[in-house]
């Protein structure tokens, strides 16, 4: 039994890794494609409206595609798996891509049809207060809202590779993207009357590919979805009943980030840039580790709750937590010290000024406030969405969006948009509170021993690399002013120096592999 422990933790393990990798590698391309955007585009007014027609059809995919229906169908998925043959298998996934596809059809047309109205929903003062900004958000929105049919269907598939364990497909699948919308950018802007239309194509184009892409390797696993009416199928009923609830669960995050559009659309022009530029570099760590380790551990415990082993599942759970406070904690700090540096170093060419550099460190630092929160928050709502139960984790959902609001107001008036992202930090903390609370309550989760010196080994390690960052970055003389090459000097010196005391500390301190096994 202790053997076969080992196997699955160091299976876990090299999953997690080989998902951060290559999720690490999208993610760098995102701040190539984004240094490239703010470089071209800056925080411009233009700018401020391709970020609201790209972040509409965005939420939604990670709200549908992400948040609710990866987290219903993956665990009906495993069920099948474990329990039936794959001709029933097949079928689901049939009438699963039946379903999903016309509804998703259905709504890329009303949305199209309603670009204004939209717009207008989710960025009233653009509405209100510039007239041009919105007519250019909703022309490109007609363009760019396709993208969730799309990419919707893309996570489709690649639920299921990830559930016969292919998790290399599907997250080196946002490198196109990336890749997209930088070719866009260079090659296709400089021929269009509005060059910023260039982006919303650009996105389009990406969706296209990004599916066509995790075809083939469905095909070989004799899993291609042909798409069946499935709407009365018994296993398409209980993905729907379970999803309807998850819309609000794990992707809260994402719904008080839109909320921050909304507010910050009221903002003085840049506000919406500074936001997006910020979120990105948080976004940075919590896709390559917290989300990495989300998918992988999201198949196992649903086989876990289907095997009916509650230890192997509790001791899943505990080792995710652990492995999110190993890189979160110091993440979270790192970007805090070095908001500015990271800012100045990334964005600060072409049309980004130093004011704008200032502003989103300003955000950035927010968000790195609850860096660690969203983190969790990604591990913990398995634990509820891999036994079926979606109910529990949209009340607290509901609870974490009702505080964010209550946080918005207070905190956008002496902090503009910089409030707005701490308002978001706040609620997620007490999100992931309130689910960590209710697994341990439930008796799902259980603190496995070890605890106490993992906790120990945390606090010296981070305050050694706190201390390395501060003292380093007092003898480096004024970023704004310095040149490229200067800045990634720099750069790389705190990180490897960082990075290099964290690390070191943890061994110092007694950390070993078969504590990252689990």
């Amino acid at each position: 039994m202790a053997d076969e422990q080992k196997t699955e933790g160091g299976g876990l393990l090299r999953s997690s890794a080989m998902v951060g990798i290559m999720t690490l590698i999208s993610r760098v391309l995102g701040l190539v494609r984004d240094v490239v955007i703010a470089g071209y585009f800056g925080a411009s007014g233009s700018a401020d409206a391709f970020f609201v027609a790209f972040k509409i059809p965005n939420f939604l995919r990670r709200l549908f595609a992400e948040g609710a229906f990866s987290q219903a169908f993956v665990p009906v998925l495993s069920e099948y798996r474990t329990q039936r043959d794959l001709a029933a298998v097949q079928e689901l996934v049939h009438r699963v891509s039946g379903a999903l596809g016309s509804v998703l059809i259905l709504i890329t047309l009303i949305a199209v049809l309603g670009a204004p109205v939209l717009a207008a929903l989710f960025a009233p003062g653009f509405y209100m207060q510039d007239s041009e900004k919105f007519a250019l958000a909703s022309d490109m929105l007609r363009i760019t809202f396709p993208y969730l049919l799309l990419i919707s269907l893309t996570a489709f598939c690649g639920a299921i590779l990830n559930s016969y364990g292919r998790f290399a497909v599907p997250a080196f699948t946002p490198v196109l993207l990336n890749l997209c919308l930088i070719g866009s950018a260079v090659l296709l802007s400089p021929l269009l009357e509005t060059p910023i239309m260039a982006l919303a194509w650009g996105v389009l184009m990406a969706g296209t590919v990004q599916l066509l892409f995790q075809l083939p390797f469905l095909a070989r696993m004799k899993l291609m979805p042909i798409p069946k009416s499935g709407f009365k199928d018994e296993g398409v009923r209980r993905i729907l009943k379970l999803m309807l609830p998850a819309l609000f669960g794990v992707s809260v995050a994402q719904i008080n980030l839109l909320l921050d559009t909304v507010l910050a659309s009221f903002l003085q022009t840049g506000s919406v840039s500074w936001l997006y530029y910020s979120d990105r570099l948080s976004e940075l760590p919590l896709g390559v580790f917290g989300i990495a380790i989300a998918t992988v551990i999201l198949p196992s415990l649903s086989r876990n709750h289907a095997g009916k082993d509650p230890e192997r599942f509790a001791r899943t759970l505990d080792w995710a937590m652990r492995m999110v406070l190993l890189i979160g904690l110091p993440a979270a700090l790192a970007l805090a010290v070095l908001a500015e540096p990271l800012i100045a170093t990334l964005f600060h060419y072409g049309e980004m000024t130093d004011f704008d550099v200032q502003m989103a460190a300003l955000s950035l630092r927010a968000y790195a406030f609850g860096l660690l929160a969203f983190m969790l928050i990604k591990v913990l709502a398995p634990g509820y969405f891999s036994r079926q139960d979606t109910k529990t984790p949209v009340r607290i959902a509901v609870k974490a969006m009702l505080a964010n609001m209550v946080f918005n107001l207070i905190l956008i008036w002496p902090l503009a948009h910089a409030g707005l992202a701490l308002a978001t930090s706040l609620s997620a903390f007490m999100n992931a509170g309130w689910l960590l609370h209710g697994l341990i309550r439930e008796g799902v989760f259980r603190w496995q021993p070890g605890w106490g010196m993992t906790l120990v080994r945390l606090s010296a390690s981070a305050g050694a690399m706190v201390a390395v960052l501060l003292a380093i970055q007092s003898q480096l003389d004024d970023w704004l002013q310095a040149g490229l090459w200067v800045r990634v000097q720099w750069m790389a010196l705190l990180v490897v120096a960082g990075g290099g005391s964290y690390v070191l500390m943890q061994l110092l301190l007694g950390l070993r592999p078969r504590h990252l096994r689990g």
